[in-house]
């Protein structure tokens, strides 16, 4: 169970926003987190561990001679959201010099948000509800999304993202939600994108994707939501706390929103696979494996080979993140559309929380579980209205989500939260009460792979009891409240609110 950071006698308040953690190899660390945000000792522990990374790289430094940049770990930022990983603490962002750490950025390479403003009305849509959950189960789960892809559409979004993807254009037959993409989704690309896409040379590490099935064909990855705290989710606009950039945003109240959080599945296990095995092969034979299994990457050009494959495989997979998020929003549309008729859906931003970015000073920032928060000046693509950088913050599912605007407030690392962040493990989650699971279900709409109102479903008991373990990992009460971690944000000049989002129904892989 979560404790308060009073309870935590390792951490020192600074100020009403602010925790520093002191720790053995004097590397700076803080945690944005106001009074009201828990923290896991679990994840303080973790952490500790994580800033052994120090002196490994001062032992790969003593190993490897004539290295260009002195490779170290230079500073450490924990979001409001810090909670318990698996090696690394979700809401981590890393700086290094002279290394790149691939456990910093974890398996789902370039998990991300994508948020869409619809020129629907919540009042508008409610009475649809029940045809809306039966079309989105359809498109989810029931062979209803039918995205064709050629070999050329998959190759091109493997090496270059959006842009590659889009320039080969529909599919001669296309149908299913192709259908939903218009004018607006294929100019303008990189204004509301973090990035649009990293270009790599090939796509070599997954030769086997682009060419199944030969010509146009289906398949069961692009389009997934995958599991976990991914969701695709119905929601409006409750709230308006920044006019100004809540107008240039295009969100007025009782607009529905669609947001999407969803990374590069099996392809991001594969291309972190892929960086665990080439800084083994790398690692020099004088030092010894570090007990905490991290294992960084030099930036030297003994290691570069080995860095390039890795890398490439590495934009392979955030470049299909992208994608994958596109064609989830265009089935959340299609989705409307087929019930509530003719709409028109607009991007906000797509945002990434798993991701390194590279400096040409040697720097590397990792962020695992943290999304980029720039302000006006500092980001790279602007936003059209130069309000900063938009900020997605969902809360747990039932609870509502924010957008606020980047201040890139560098004390943050230029970073915020993804989300509220867990409070309870999944294990222990998952035996919480059955009262209280019934009444959030009778009170919000979840669209599963199951559907419990079946009656043939229904009489399993076997299946119904592990629907109901696996919707109580990812219920309200396994995490932190999205409030307290906003007032964080706020608190601490990293991002400001610009609009409060309430959910009207998600749906869950």
């Amino acid at each position: 169970m979560p404790v308060s950071k009073r309870a935590d006698r390792r951490l020192v308040r600074t100020d009403d926003s602010w925790l520093t953690l002191p720790n053995p190899v004097d590397v700076p660390v803080e945690i944005c987190a106001g009074p009201e945000v828990p923290i896991e000792s679990a994840a303080i522990d973790e952490l500790l561990t994580v800033l052994e990374t120090a002196r490994t790289l001062s032992d790969l430094a003593a190993a490897t001679p004539g290295l260009e940049f002195e490779p170290r770990l230079e500073r450490v930022v924990c979001t409001p959201d810090f909670h318990k990983g698996a090696g690394i603490p979700i809401g981590t962002v890393l700086q290094t010099v002279g290394a790149l750490v691939p456990q910093a950025v974890g398996n789902d390479i370039n998990c991300g948000m994508r948020v869409e403003v619809t020129s629907l009305s919540v009042d508008r849509l409610r009475p649809h509800l029940d045809a809306v959950e039966r079309r989105l189960r359809h498109l989810f789960f029931e062979g209803g999304r039918r995205i064709g892809l050629t070999p050329a559409h998959r190759e091109g979004l493997l090496r270059y993202g959006l842009p590659g993807l889009l320039a080969e254009g529909p599919p001669a037959d296309a149908d299913g939600v192709w259908r939903q993409i218009g004018p607006d989704d294929t100019t303008d690309l990189r204004a509301r994108l973090h990035a649009a896409g990293y270009p790599v040379a090939s796509a070599d590490a997954f030769q086997d994707w682009v060419t199944s099935g030969g010509g146009t064909s289906y398949d069961s990855i692009i389009g997934s939501v995958g599991g976990g705290n991914h969701f695709a989710e119905l929601q409006y606009v409750s709230a308006i706390h920044d006019g100004p950039a809540a107008y240039a945003w295009g969100l007025a109240p009782g607009r529905v929103v669609l947001m999407v959080h969803s990374g590069s599945l099996s392809l991001g296990h594969q291309a972190n696979a892929t960086g665990r095995d080439q800084a083994r092969a790398a690692w020099p034979r004088t030092v010894p494996l570090p007990a905490n299994r991290i294992l960084p990457m030099l930036l030297d050009e003994r290691t570069a080979a080995g860095r390039e494959r890795y890398l490439t495989a590495f934009a392979n997979a955030a470049n299909f993140a992208i994608g994958n998020r596109f064609f989830l929003a265009m089935m959340m549309r299609a989705g409307l559309a087929g019930v509530a008729g003719d709409l028109d859906s607009r991007l906000i931003y797509d945002a990434p929380h798993n991701l390194l970015w590279p400096g040409a000073d040697g720097t590397v920032v990792h962020r695992k579980g943290a999304t980029p928060a720039g302000g006006v000046t500092d980001h790279e693509h602007r936003t059209p209205d130069l309000y900063g950088e938009p900020v997605i913050v969902p809360g747990s599912m039932g609870a509502p989500s924010y957008l606020l605007r980047g201040l890139g407030n560098t004390r943050a690392l230029g970073s915020a939260c993804h989300g509220a962040g867990r409070s309870i493990p999944r294990g222990a989650a998952s035996r919480g009460g059955d009262a209280e699971l019934d009444a959030f279900l009778r009170e919000f709409r979840v669209v599963t792979p199951l559907n419990h109102r079946d009656p043939a479903v229904a009489g399993r008991r076997e299946i119904i009891e592990a629907w109901r373990r696996d919707l109580k990992q990812e219920a309200p009460w396994a995490y932190k409240e999205v409030g307290p971690v906003v007032d964080s944000l706020r608190g601490a000049d990293v991002a400001r609110p610009v609009a409060e989002l309430r959910p009207i129904l998600t749906v869950k892989g």
